[in-house]
């Protein structure tokens, strides 16, 4: 087959890069739309529906938690049949899992419309803001089936060898969600529901093409009569929960964010904490392509049981990361200022909050990487438990550590420095996680090797 055949092939980094340069692309384009979201809505509606888009976020997350859990934690089990030459099998997974998550998808839709009204109430926002909140969730929640089919679709691609199909669905829906922002905000004044219903319609891109790839005999992964096996759905869910923790986490911290900037600075500082977000997710773009492209290597080369194959892997990715780890730190450092200016004027009080606040959080891309790839790696080894603690440790435990802790002391600077400090003591686990699974993988080579020669 061709894709084994792809996955046979030696580990280098031209290969690597083979599988890593479309989704890394994809990542990258996908988080630039998102930027380019609110630089329509900063500039052609104000600071204010900026600050309701990051207010919202929260709530995305949580309803896209469950769909990522499952599409990454199944792409690994469904890769790993691959690779035990179980082809069948992994179809039938495959069809139940995207069956799962569409019930996910309406299960969160009517409870999303359900709470709709009580969400942003006890938040103490003003009048126009909750008003932004209220009307940029309520069109953005009529595209959940489709968002979540996008998160799978866009992984299994990737597994079925069509990453650059699935770079071309990103570039599309991008190009499509910003003539619409256009189309929707500044000729037709929808204001931010134009926003919200632009970002739904060019995320259902992805999932409009993956429904005619995935029901084509040909590809490698296809619909087929779904099995209902319990274990895959728990297997699933296992080795994806560190993601769907990330998800959930990554909201919750960006409520205390959102709390805390209120207390210091009032809604200024959250519309500033939107423009470093969305810098920073820019840069962590690259690490998350990545690690989405070489996942599919790992658990094919660990169904295998290929341990020369997957300590190269390791180690080259570890290389690559360095390198732009410390390409992102210079670049977001040097291009502070022109970065804000897109979002925020500045005589607007937002941009010196987003100046200094970016420069801070910047220290912050020499650890994500790192971070990020060590929770995907162990994810797609079906390792789900390491995963889940190394995700869980730094997207809650560390942040709210220092969320509680440096704005105390240092004020609106601790709350810059709370992300880089988070960053710095996961990767320190993530070293100890790794260092640790490497010795406990070796002992048990050197044991069966052991045992064979008695």
């Amino acid at each position: 087959m061709e894709n084994q055949n792809a996955y046979s092939k030696p580990v280098t980094l031209k290969n690597i890069l083979r599988f890593a340069i479309p989704t890394i692309a994809m990542s990258v384009f996908m988080s630039f739309y998102t930027m380019v979201d609110g630089l329509f809505v900063s500039n052609l509606i104000g600071t204010g529906a900026l600050s309701a888009i990051n207010l919202t976020a929260p709530v995305i997350q949580v309803v896209t938690a469950i769909s990522t859990m499952l599409a990454t934690g199944g792409s690994a089990v469904i890769m790993k049949k691959m690779g035990e030459q179980k082809p069948g099998e992994a179809r039938e997974d495959f069809t139940f899992l995207v069956l799962v998550n569409v019930a996910v998808g309406l299960v969160m839709t009517i409870l999303g419309y359900t709470l709709l009204e009580t969400i942003f109430g006890n938040m103490g926002l003003s009048p126009e803001v909750a008003g932004y909140c209220t009307s940029y969730l309520s069109r953005y929640l009529l595209f959940t089936i489709p968002i979540l089919l996008m998160n799978n679709f866009t992984l299994y691609m990737i597994a079925s060898e069509k990453a650059t199909l699935s770079l071309v669905c990103s570039v599309a829906g991008g190009v499509l969600n910003i003539v619409l922002d256009y189309v929707l905000i500044g000729v037709f004044n929808m204001g931010i529901s134009g926003a919200a219903i632009a970002t739904g319609l060019g995320y259902s891109v992805t999932a409009i093409a993956g429904l005619f790839v995935f029901s084509r005999s040909s590809s490698l992964l296809h619909f087929t009569k779904p099995a209902f096996r319990l274990k895959v759905l728990t297997n699933a869910a296992t080795n994806g929960c560190s993601e769907m923790a990330t998800a959930l986490v990554t909201g919750i911290i960006t409520m205390m964010f959102n709390w805390t900037m209120l207390r210091y600075v009032g809604e200024d500082g959250i519309a500033a904490v939107t423009i470093i977000m969305y810098v920073l997710m820019f840069a962590s773009s690259l690490y998350t392509g990545y690690s989405y492209g070489v996942a599919p290597m790992l658990s094919y080369y660990h169904g295998e049981k290929n341990q020369e194959k997957l300590k190269k892997l390791v180690l080259t990715s570890l290389k690559v990361i360095a390198s732009i780890s410390l390409v992102t730190v210079i670049a977001s450092f040097t291009a502070t200022k022109p970065l804000v200016s897109i979002f925020a004027r500045p005589d607007n009080p937002v941009y010196n909050l987003a100046v200094t606040g970016n420069r801070i959080c910047t220290l912050a891309l020499f650890f994500i990487g790192f971070n990020i790839f060590a929770s995907g790696m162990f994810t797609a080894l079906s390792n789900g438990i390491v995963s889940a603690v190394l995700a869980f440790s730094r997207s809650f435990v560390f942040m709210l550590v220092t969320m509680l802790v440096l704005p105390a002391f240092l004020g609106v600077n601790g709350i810059w420095l709370a992300t880089p400090a988070a960053e710095l003591m996961a990767m320190l686990l993530s070293v100890y996680m790794f260092l640790k699974s490497h010795a406990s993988q070796q002992s048990a080579i050197n044991e069966s090797h052991s045992m064979l020669s008695k």
